[in-house]
């Protein structure tokens, strides 16, 4: 689909924006209402991001480049505002991060491991998706990591029960269901949910089946 209207013509004045209507509204829709760093679904302080920053304006190609817009929560903006990450990490809408970080919980801990140390996008990624999650440099940030991470136990445990539920009767279309919709990339914090089926998939051939590999 083409851009949103409006960057094109807001792209020709001194002071356009980037974040009117259409563009907040295609990219609540595409994301899918979902924070493309930490997953949080139905964000009450959305905000339209640059996945290369534009350091006030100085790249003024990238300020209104739809590929470099997308939509996150302010806590995480706001981490990914340093140094370190201004040369770029992992765009979702072209590297499915799933293929390459793994996404662990366990016991209220989260981890995000690169599967290749060698791939700097993918390093440099976990790193932040790290800091997204455990900061506590701030009582602030503390509060919204221990928000992010609630709702990551909150997702498992509706998986793992589930996976109990679904086990004792494969056969009920509600269970599989249940379980398709709870792995669903759609779903809130789907890359912790997928990687632990795929990491477990010995012990669940059956609910391994069910991911939505695409």
């Amino acid at each position: 689909m083409p851009a949103p209207e409006s960057l094109a013509i807001e792209e020709k004045k001194k002071n356009g924006k980037y974040n009117l209507p259409d563009v907040v509204d295609r990219l609540r829709s595409d994301f899918n209402n979902k924070c493309y760093l930490c997953e949080t679904k139905g964000l009450q302080d959305p905000e339209v991001e640059h996945l290369l920053p534009h350091c006030n304006r100085k790249y003024l190609e990238r300020v209104f480049d739809w590929d470099n817009l997308f939509w996150s929560c302010k806590h995480c903006n706001d981490v990914k505002n340093q140094e370190e990450y201004s040369n770029g990490i992992i765009d979702c809408c072209k590297n499915d991060p799933e293929e390459l970080l793994l996404f662990l919980y366990k016991d209220n801990d989260i981890a995000i491991i690169p599967k290749d140390e060698e791939n700097r996008l993918a390093v440099i990624t976990s790193k932040l998706l790290n800091e997204i999650y455990n900061l506590k440099n701030t009582g602030i940030r503390i509060a919204a990591c221990e928000v992010r991470k609630d709702g990551v136990a909150m997702q498992m445990n509706q998986l793992y029960k589930a996976i109990t539920k679904y086990r004792k009767n494969p056969n009920s279309k509600l269970n599989s269901r249940m379980l398709k919709v709870l792995l669903n990339t759609e779903s809130e914090y789907a890359a912790f949910k997928r990687s632990y089926i795929r990491e477990n998939k010995d012990l669940y051939p059956d609910v391994y089946g069910l991911i939505d590999e695409e």
